[in-house]
């Protein structure tokens, strides 16, 4: 009996599997066993029709194949070569000497071909870490797989194709490595943007320092186009974050399957319709939702108190935490999501309220209904509350140069990288103390608003956080009556 090693992926970790197969005299049976879900046990059909279309016929008597370690459940169609191959050395048709050090994983069809499937990045990361050089994934797969340095892709078409080079009957040549994408930016550019100094000011700061922001004005005043601008503000990936964003995307199918890693950070921007599931992640076997394909960069919700009340609320933890983890029967899957809310809201249900162009129809009750969608412990979450009024005519119709992205970015950049713990001067101590002494922030906005201090006086080359820092700071909070105004 040899084993033969497949992967299968918790989270976006993968584990080693082996594949083990008996065939032994007895009536005709084919079982597989070790935890197999509904789509493994339909692979029997699959395998058989594979095999004998590629030329090979099907053992006779009793076939039983073992996926070890048994009690982690096996989920997917990525075990139908691997239990093929097993099938194939069992019967003798296949040499075993270049099967060592090596991971096979893909979907058969009935005729043999080999299909794309999802999740080949953790397994590949896998093979990487336990040694294994060589990893063996279907065609489209192999340009994804070859993103990960260390271990030799092979892509592979057919059954057939596989054995004959297994057999060193056939030559395949290993994937060329991946390498870092260098797409020009998609996000719009601040010096398209007319006006909105106080916005930009608050968007710079968010971005220097991590921070959440909900962008709050009247209908058309600009708060989405501030908000889908602010991935040009944010630096590159690293090549460790590419990779985590890359393997989140990978298992939950949507990678674009190119040679090429992501440099850009994705941006998220669900329908307000969404489910909870959708957003955080779930199903019966778990996979990643919005939150963690936000990974390393920005989820924006665009009219937040639209979405659900319960939506909404699971936010909660992976804000806090950076974390998503979903407990099902088959155990707890956890996915990354260390993201940047971007979220923007009106002030009332028709948009007007304050607004001195336009009159509110919105009644004392209904705005105050509005304002309860949104939960004080979420808002209690959101760093700064930015808001963007209506510009005026002579801005949009000036001729002045705004700042572009790019400059703006250098700063941050800059932010980013200072590691330096800041100290409150004796003004700023004593304006944080009055602040909370007023009874009206929390412990968490308490040191949030310090946070957001520390990245504006990083901004500012200072050497401490002084009175002024703090001043604006606590001015982008919700309860601005901490500052006795």
């Amino acid at each position: 009996m040899f084993t033969i090693t497949s992967s299968a992926t918790f989270g976006i970790k993968a584990v080693p599997i082996s594949v083990e197969t008996d065939i032994a005299s007895g009536l005709p049976a084919f079982t597989i066993v070790g935890l197999p879900d509904t789509s493994v046990r339909e692979s029997r059909d699959r395998i058989r029709s594979a095999i004998r279309n590629s030329r090979f016929s099907f053992p006779r008597g009793r076939v039983t194949v073992n996926l070890a370690p048994a009690h982690l459940r096996k989920q997917g169609v990525i075990y139908d070569l691997p239990i093929a191959l097993s099938l194939l050395i069992g019967m003798g048709k296949l040499s075993e000497d270049r099967l060592v050090g090596s991971v096979f994983l893909g979907e058969l069809g009935l005729h043999g071909e080999v299909r794309s499937v999802p999740g080949v990045l953790p397994s590949a990361l896998m093979a990487k870490r336990t040694d294994r050089p060589n990893v063996f994934v279907p065609k489209g797969n192999a340009p994804e797989a070859a993103l990960i340095e260390g271990v030799r892709v092979f892509g592979v078409s057919t059954l057939l194709e596989l054995v004959d080079y297994l057999n060193g009957e056939r030559e395949i040549s290993p994937e060329a490595p991946g390498r870092p994408r260098d797409d020009p930016p998609n996000a719009p550019c601040f010096s398209t943007i007319r006006g909105h100094a106080f916005a930009k000011r608050g968007l710079e700061i968010a971005a220097a320092g991590r921070h959440n922001v909900l962008l709050q004005g009247p209908p058309g005043t600009g708060k989405t186009l501030l908000a889908r601008s602010f991935p040009s503000l944010l630096p590159a990936l690293t090549h460790e974050e590419a990779i985590e964003v890359a393997s989140i995307a990978s298992v939950a199918g949507v990678w674009a399957m190119s040679g090429t890693l992501p440099r850009e950070r994705p941006f998220r921007a669900p329908h307000h319709s969404c489910s909870a599931i959708s957003l955080i992640g779930g199903g019966t076997w778990p996979a990643p939702g919005e939150v963690s394909l936000a990974h390393h960069g920005v989820l924006f919700l665009d009219e937040l108190p639209e979405f659900g009340r319960h939506t909404l609320e699971t936010l909660r933890q992976p804000l806090e935490d950076g974390t998503v983890t979903i407990a099902r029967a088959s155990g707890a899957f956890t996915f990354p999501a260390k993201f940047q809310l971007i979220a923007t809201r009106n002030p009332c249900p028709c948009g007007f309220l304050h607004d001195p162009r336009r009159a509110c129809s919105c009644g004392a009750r209904e705005i105050q209904q509005y304002e309860r969608r949104v939960s004080g412990p979420l808002i209690d979450r959101i760093d700064l509350v930015i808001d963007v009024p209506n510009v005026q005519t002579k801005q949009l119709c000036g001729e002045a140069l705004e700042e572009p992205s790019c400059l703006v970015r250098a700063r941050v950049v800059r932010a980013r990288e200072c590691t330096e713990v800041l100290a409150l001067s004796p003004a700023a101590k004593r304006l944080l103390e009055a602040a909370f002494s007023k009874g009206t922030l929390s412990t968490r906005g308490f040191f949030r608003i310090q946070t957001v201090a520390r990245t504006i006086a990083v901004l500012a080359d200072a050497k401490r956080i002084e009175e002024d820092h703090l001043a604006e700071a606590i001015q982008y909070r919700t309860d601005r009556g901490v500052l006795g105004a």
